[in-house]
């Protein structure tokens, strides 16, 4: 039970002393409305605060409590302030009805799917608030579009919910250690206790070691006590500190969604391609421009050959399983081919690793250097791992000791996990490394296909010859 605060308290609550309070009626009744509580309420009679009624020895003895009458103004007050350092009067546009599914004009049918599944699944995590939403994607493809939309739907539900980029979560817990009006350890315990928690941009931080572990403890707090968190990050999950890294790759509470589509924002620019593919360059190369040659005097046979060898490419564009290796003469079409393949893989929202192999190792030497932005390791990985590779004029490298040996462990690796492989080459198998060829010539992964056509030569232009004057 509660009583009412005594009438000194009362008075105080007003703003008055018992002194200085005038007799007038309507002066009191004035001074019953300026009270924080309902003026009509019989608990506390306007006061706002009551005072539990409980024995003398009991602890919550003499504490003043906020009484009911005042318990929703409270509540909607909290949720204003929350509101404001949540951030989201920046974000109030972005919410399931303005974001767009289709993406932009142009994308290809995975980028679409891609976009569409990203949306369901941020629809019913903010319906339901269960575990975790991750969301990854390169820059400008929709995570924070979709992490905001979740924010403001929890919001007008009433739900109590922070939505903060990572570098902003940080600093305002810095600002906290010299406010005046909240200590630190009141911030911090309200970001790893609310309701929600939208943490933008992780990866995006100063990584000092106060950083880490503060992320650390919010992470691992929420984690601990299964509570509604959503994450979004562009940066590979191998490179985010280890022990948030472990919480975030928890299948059993996360939700991990990777949305594979191109940068809204610049419409021009393809950021779905792996940063050492070179297939922009040969974006003109696809199954539609081929020329099938002909206007050639080809054998019947080699125009046979060639026929096979397009639709080799065409079927495996559909369906990239296996190795598909094309030898032949500089210039018979290997090259087009390859990067036909690429191209569809790429108009479907599946960009591959398009690389000529003296590059490649060009690439890995570079990441030696120490103005290099990325480790050897890195650039290795994304290689060896990548879900399709296409690689052109094997043979043409430097073949130093080191070059062999970093292309048999590229080379291995994808023969042991069976991924899929494009290999173009105009060197004859016994002048391949014999470890390689001996992978190349296993029907059971790989289709070698030889083309037999000549080098194309582009037909030359007829010369216009002048006419001879007539003389007399």
């Amino acid at each position: 039970m509660t009583k009412p605060i005594d009438e000194t308290l009362r008075k105080i609550a007003a703003g008055m002393s018992k002194e200085s309070s005038p007799t007038s009626s309507n002066t009191e009744a004035a001074a019953s409305k300026s009270l924080p509580g309902d003026p009509n309420c019989p608990i506390c009679r306007g006061v706002g605060f009551v005072r539990r009624d409980v024995p003398i020895d009991h602890p919550d003895f003499g504490k003043v409590e906020i009484c009911s009458c005042r318990a929703q103004e409270v509540a909607r007050m909290a949720y204003q302030r929350v509101y404001r350092l949540s951030n989201l009067t920046a974000f109030s546009g972005m919410t399931f009805e303005t974001f767009k599914v289709q993406g932009r004009v142009g994308l290809g049918d995975e980028q679409v799917r891609s976009l569409k599944y990203a949306f369901d699944q941020a629809q019913t995590f903010a319906r339901t608030l269960s575990g975790w939403l991750l969301l990854t994607g390169a820059y400008g493809v929709g995570k924070t579009h979709l992490a905001a939309a979740i924010a403001n739907f929890a919001v007008s539900m009433g739900v109590p919910t922070l939505f903060l980029t990572v570098p902003d979560l940080l600093d305002w817990l810095r600002y906290a250690y010299g406010a005046l009006d909240e200590d630190f350890e009141t911030r911090f315990e309200e970001i790893r206790n609310i309701a929600l928690l939208v943490m933008d941009d992780l990866g995006t931080q100063n990584a000092t070691p106060w950083a880490q572990e503060k992320l650390y403890q919010i992470f691992n707090h929420r984690y601990v006590n299964r509570l509604p968190t959503v994450v979004t990050t562009n940066q590979p999950l191998e490179e985010i500190e280890g022990r948030i890294q472990s919480r975030l790759r928890d299948p059993e509470l996360v939700t991990m969604v990777k949305i594979n589509a191109q940068d809204y924002r610049q419409p021009l620019v393809d950021t779905t391609q792996p940063r050492l593919s070179a297939l922009p360059l040969y974006s003109r190369m696809t199954f539609g421009s081929f020329n099938m040659r002909e206007r050639e005097k080809l054998s019947p046979e080699e125009r046979a050959n060639l026929e096979k060898a397009f639709q080799l490419a065409q079927t495996f564009a559909e369906n990239p399983r296996g190795w598909l290796v094309f030898s032949g003469t500089y210039g018979c079409g290997k090259t087009h081919l390859a990067a036909a393949i690429g191209n569809y893989q790429a108009s479907r929202g599946q960009p591959p690793i398009f690389v000529v192999v003296p590059d490649l190792l060009d690439h890995l030497r570079s990441t030696f250097s120490p103005n290099s932005t990325v480790s050897y390791d890195e650039v290795f990985e994304e290689v060896r791992s990548a879900r399709l590779l296409i690689l052109d004029d094997l043979g043409t490298q430097n073949a130093s000791p080191w070059a062999r040996e970093k292309l048999y462990q590229i080379f291995n690796h994808r023969y042991t996990a069976e991924l899929p492989t494009v290999i173009t080459t105009a060197s004859r198998l016994d002048e391949l490394d014999p470890r390689i060829r001996s992978r190349m010539l296993d029907t059971r992964l790989c289709t070698f296909f030889g083309i037999l056509a000549p080098a194309y030569v582009a037909p030359a232009q007829a010369k216009k010859t002048p006419r001879a004057r007539k003389t007399d």
